[in-house]
Formats: structure tokens, sequence, C-alpha cells
């Protein structure tokens, strides 16, 4: 202590402190405090304001806090150093009191704010610190340039990173290697792919971030191809990859399912220690076999991985319930110490995928529960499972709780317009155009996923005129269409029985709209012409299509033979069908009943000793409906519903009025051969031949 008295000046307590600030020992910069305290350099400006500055690189807040407070006297750099440890620990209104209080704030009081405000989120406010800044006349150096791009990143504004870029231009940091790389973010985060290339490629020189941000451009926008092109080049350039730069070629191989690229960077990993340990690299190769669907492997990292968290465990949901293996991701979300709203919406997602609608709802209700906050991701899938059970009254419900979290259905850092998407799906699959149309309406931006829902749920509702009204629109709108608004557009045309139109259309996809046919389209085409009785016309496109003909296109000209009659082209596009799918059983009624038409009594027994001999079994018909909260369903020849007395008197009842209103109702084609028992085939057949032998 004798020896601290006998000090010239207070530098060797500086020194000690500095030590201090390296081994961030706070128990130690309170020693060195305390034998500070008992010298004559305890109300020193310079040694108070490297305590200040010590405190809050060590962590201890409260000690640098009490220290400014006390402090007799201050100039700039003790509240510089005070700026810097409460906009550390984000006690930005605080600092802003502070820079306030400032009688001369100088580059660094500056700077503490532009990037105190932009590493806690506070992007709009960092910008107007880094605008007021130059507009004070302060020198603006690469950190007030980094900040200030790391704001626009965040706020993904587009127009200030240019005009902050073009500032750049004009300084000496133009070259800078950190400032490339930061443009390279800022361009990249705002979505702006050609940007961030230019300015990757006018950098004189590059290190490992400017690559992985060029990497994580391309994998985060796409195409996700080029981000493998860049890694090459980057390897080719001998430059090493880390961590960042393989988990984001990950990703990019996740995007893409390129299975092979992603087991060679996989092999990479392996072969270096530093790698093999790495969780967000673990992740990353766990999420992009699991989206590879190829699970074995993705389990085999998740169980190799030494330590794993929440991200681990969902990508394994997700990738259990995108291999249909749902019981697999149920037994992994039950297992999870730790669940997020991502973790239940793989789950519900996964149930949903799988036609398991009913449990999507369920979970939907069990994360309510939780008191899980839903994203737009949660709704999204909800409304699915709605859309898929037909079920209005639970979708009105799930809209309830969309309004109530406040969705507007518009672009932004998180694009919720998919939700009104779903809900316009979900609304015209429960046959209420009105309340779709309605959803459209309100949104505040749409998407060309919009337009298809309106299009196409009108085409399905049986209002093709409307439904190319829509398109019409659409197209004024600027919105180009895809290949689902052609669907959508060909299917209206054949709803409404616009031939002259469907064919139109059909042509104007390759010639105006640059979308060559799929195999989508030409069935729409296909059973556009058939219903029109175009039957030749639809046989001939058949045939010309660059794809073979599946069972969906053979299926609906074969339908369309049956209400037009023309058993001969029916019979061949029926023996095509039985050989695609032999065990649907289609096919072979609709031959039956046409040549029950025509009396074809003999063909008849063929074709059903046929359907015998293949083991095919007509499967009977079933339909449902809600009454009261309470769904009746009823099979074919169902005779077992309570109420069935009430219901076929309901129905003799409507039979009457339809026939006074001049309706002749026909028996119903399925009927004639179900109906038909073996016996009364028989007697038929042989009253055949005996009309034969009366003709001979």
């Amino acid at each position: 202590m004798v020896g601290d008295l006998c000090f010239l000046d207070s530098s060797p307590f500086a020194k000690l402190l500095d030590s201090c600030v390296r081994s961030k020992s706070g128990i130690d910069a309170r020693r060195i405090h305390g034998r500070i305290i008992k010298t004559q350099f305890s109300s020193e400006i310079f040694i108070q304001n490297r305590l200040v500055d010590a405190y809050g690189k060590c962590g201890c807040f409260e000690d640098a806090r009490k220290v400014f407070v006390h402090m007799p006297l201050r100039n700039t750099f003790s509240h510089n150093a005070i700026l810097s440890v409460l906009t550390k620990f984000g006690k930005l209104d605080e600092a802003l009191n502070v820079f306030k209080s400032m009688p001369e704030p100088d580059q660094c009081s500056w700077n503490a704010m532009v990037s105190g405000f932009a590493q806690h989120d506070r992007f709009e406010e960092a910008l107007k610190f880094f605008v007021d800044m130059h507009s004070e006349d302060f020198v603006v150096n690469e950190y007030s340039f980094g900040s200030a791009l790391s704001a626009c990143a965040g706020l993904t504004d587009f127009n200030v990173g240019v005009q902050i870029h073009a500032l750049i231009s004009k300084s000496r940091y133009l070259l800078d290697v950190y400032m490339g790389s930061a443009l390279v973010d800022m361009y990249s985060k705002c979505g702006a792919v050609t940007c961030a290339q230019k300015a990757f490629d006018e950098m004189v020189v590059r290190n490992i971030v400017s690559w992985n941000s060029l990497i994580t451009c391309y994998e985060q926008n796409g195409p996700a191809g080029k981000a493998l092109e860049v890694f090459v080049r980057m390897m080719d350039n001998g430059v090493e990859p880390d961590e960042i730069t393989l988990a984001s070629v990950v990703s990019a191989c996740a995007s893409l399912s390129a299975t092979r690229e992603g087991l060679q960077i996989h092999a990479r990993v392996i072969k270096r220690e530093k790698f093999r340990n790495d969780l967000v690299l673990g992740n990353a190769l766990v999420d992009m076999y699991a989206k590879c669907k190829r699970v074995r492997e993705a389990r085999l990292v998740f169980d190799r991985m030494p330590v794993r968290d929440v991200v681990s465990e969902t990508s394994m949901v997700s990738g259990y319930a995108r291999a249909a293996s749902v019981k697999a991701a149920r037994l992994m979300f039950s297992k999870m110490m730790e669940r997020n709203v991502v973790s239940w919406n793989a789950l519900i997602a996964g149930y949903t995928q799988n036609g398991e609608n009913e449990e999507a709802v369920r979970l939907f209700l069990h994360l309510k529960r939780d008191s899980l906050w839903p994203t737009h991701y949660t709704f999204g899938n909800l409304l699915n499972a709605c859309a898929n059970l037909a079920d209005l009254k639970l979708g009105r419900q799930a809209h309830t709780h969309i309004l109530k979290h406040g969705y507007w259905f518009q672009s932004r850092e998180e694009s919720d317009i998919f939700v009104g998407n779903s809900l316009i799906d979900m609304y015209m699959k429960c046959g209420m155009v009105e309340d779709g149309c309605r959803v459209f309406e309100h949104m505040v931006e749409r998407d060309t996923v919009s337009w298809n829902a309106m299009i196409v749920g009108y085409a399905q509702n049986g209002n093709g005129t409307v439904a190319l009204e829509i398109f019409r629109k659409m197209l004024l709108s600027g919105e180009k269409p895809d290949h689902v608004t052609m669907i959508g557009v060909l299917s209206a045309c054949s709803h409404a029985g616009l031939v002259e139109e469907g064919r139109r259309y059909f042509h104007l996809m390759r010639l105006e709209y640059g979308l060559a046919p799929l195999k989508d389209h030409f069935t729409c085409m296909i059973d556009l012409l058939g219903r029109a009785g175009c039957l030749d016309e639809a046989n001939d496109l058949m045939q010309t299509m660059p794809m073979q003909p599946d069972a969906v296109v053979l299926g609906s000209l074969l339908a369309a033979c049956k209400v037009h009659g023309n058993i001969k082209l029916g019979k061949h596009v029926a023996e095509k069908l039985m050989e695609i799918d032999p065990l649907n059983s289609g096919p072979y009624v609709l031959l039956s009943n046409m040549y029950a038409e025509l009396g074809r009594w003999k063909d008849v027994v063929k074709v059903r000793k046929q359907m015998r001999q293949q083991g095919v079994v007509k499967q009977p018909g079933c339909s449902w409906i809600e009454i009261q909260s309470r769904v009746h369903v009823f099979m074919v020849k169902d005779k077992r519903h309570p109420r069935k007395k009430d219901i076929h008197l309901v129905l003799k009842i409507l039979t009457e009025q339809m026939k006074r209103a001049g309706y002749v109702p026909e028996a119903d084609d399925d009927e004639i051969c179900e109906e038909e028992s073996d016996s009364e085939l028989v007697l038929h057949c042989e009253m055949e031949s005996e009309a034969d032998t009366a003709v001979a």
C-alpha cells in the first residue's frame, strides 16, 4: 500500500485495469479500485474514466454506473465511456439522456449511439443518429458506415442502403474489405441479389466474411444453385471455408434437395475435428437430410451430435413428418425437453400433409392451451386442415383467431400474404365463394397465389365465367400467370362449356405467357373437349401429349365417352386404363354401364366376370353432412340411419316436384352395375340370344 502512495501518476493502475479487462475479471477490477480510493488519484478524471471502461468491459454494469455518477468532474471521455457501457447493456434510453446532456459530443459519442442502437435492433433511431452525425459535419468513419449498413439490413431498407453506399464511394473506405463485406450483407438482406454480386465483384480484397456473405445471399434469396457455384469459386481461390460457410452451403443443398453435394460437404465436415461438434453445422446437416427425405442419415447425424437444441429436434420432427412417419414425428416431439412454436408448426404440418387433418386441428388446440403465440405458418396449416375437412365452422373460428392476431395479409419481413391465400382456399373449398371474395378484396397486398385461389375457387364452384373475368383483372393488374393460373383458367372454360376460349388460352400459354403445358393442362383440355362431345379431337390431343397419359387423363376421356355414348372409343380407353390401374373399379363400372345402356348384356357379364377374376371390388360411394354440429355419414344403399323413413319421404316429395317441373330423372349409372343380380343378367343374355335367333 505504501508503494501505491509512491506512484508519481496513475498509469500503473491503468495498466493493472487493462490486465483485468484482458482476463474479464470484475473481482480484480474491484480490488484495484479499492487501492485507487486510498491514493491521491481517487478523484482523477483519467483513472476514473478507465475504471468506468474496465467495469463495463468486465460485465460489471452497476459498478461502472456508480463510478460515473459519483465523479466530481467529467469530460467527453467520461461520457463516451459510460455511453459505451450503457449501449452494450441495452440501456439505450439512459444512453440517450447522457448523450443529450453532453456539452460537446465528439465522433466517438456519435458512433457509440449509431452502433448501440443498431446492435439492439432499434434500426430507425440508429439511422437517424447517422444522418444527424453527417449533418453536424462529423467525420463518418468505417464504424459509422458499418453500423448504418447493419441498420439498413435490419430494416431491409434498400433505398437508404444505396444512399449510404454512394457516401462510401466518395470516401477512402470504398476499398476496405470490411466495408465491402458489409455492403454485400446489406444488399443480401434487402433481397437485392444483383447489387450484392456487383458489390462483391468490385471488391479488390476479399476475406472469408465476404465469401460467406455472398454464399448466404444466394442461399437465402436464390437461386440456391448459385450458392454452390460461389462456394466452388471460393475453394478454387484457396480460401478455406469455416463453419458458417459450410452451414450455408448445406442449407443450399437442402433447398435444392441436392443429396449428392450434401454428402460431399458432410464428408468434409467429418474430416475436420473443429467442425464435427459445431451445433449450427450439425443442425444444418440434420435439416438437409430431413428435407431430402433421407431420415435415416438425419437420425445418424442427430444421434452423434454431442449437444442438441430445439432446432435439432424440430428438424427431426419435420423430417419424420415429410417421410410420412407421423408416429415417429409425434414420438420425437413428445420427448423434446423444450418446444417452441416452430416445433408445433412442424408437427401440425406433418399431420396436414399426411391427410390426418382432425389430429392437426387437435394439435392447434393443444398449442393454444400451452399459451404459445401462433405464427402465420400455424394458421396456414390450420386453414389447410379446415379446407381438407370442408369444415366451415372450424374455418370461421380460425378466421376469427387470425383477425385477433392482427394479420393484414401483406409482404413485410415475415410476409403473411399466404395466410390470406389459405383463407380464400378454405372458403372456396367449403363452397362459400362470397366469403372467399371478401377476404381477397380486403387483403392489403396480393400475389400470384391470391389470384390463383380466386380463379381456381370460382372454377371449382361452377362459376367459370366469373373465374375468367378474374383472370382478365389479374392480367390488367400486371401479375403474371403461372402454371396453376392456367389450370384454373382451363378448368373454368371446361365447367362453363367455353370450348373456343379454352382452345385459345391453351395456345396462348406458350405463345404469350411463356408456359409450356404440363400434364394437368392437357387433362383440363381433354376434359373440356370431352364434355363438349369433341371426342376425336380429345383423343388426338391425348396422342400428342409429350408425356404418357395417366389414369386421370384416360378416366376423363372415358367419362366423356360414357356421356356421349361412344362405345368404340370408350372400350379402347377403358382397356388402356385397366392396363395402367388394374385394381381401379372405375373403368369396369363405366364400361359395364355403357354396354347395359345399349342392351349388350353379354358384354356386361363379360366385364363383371373380368372384375371378379382380377379381384377388383367397387368401393361404395360415401357422403356426409353436418347438421347442428353432428356429422351424418351415408353409404350407397345404406339403410342403417335411424331417420331413414323421413329421409326417403323427403326424397319422394322432391322427386315428385321435379317431375311436375318437367324433369325426367334417370336411373343412377352405378346402380345399373351394382343392383343387377347375376340371375337377372343371365335372363337379359337369354332374351338377347332369342332376339338374335329371331332376326336370323
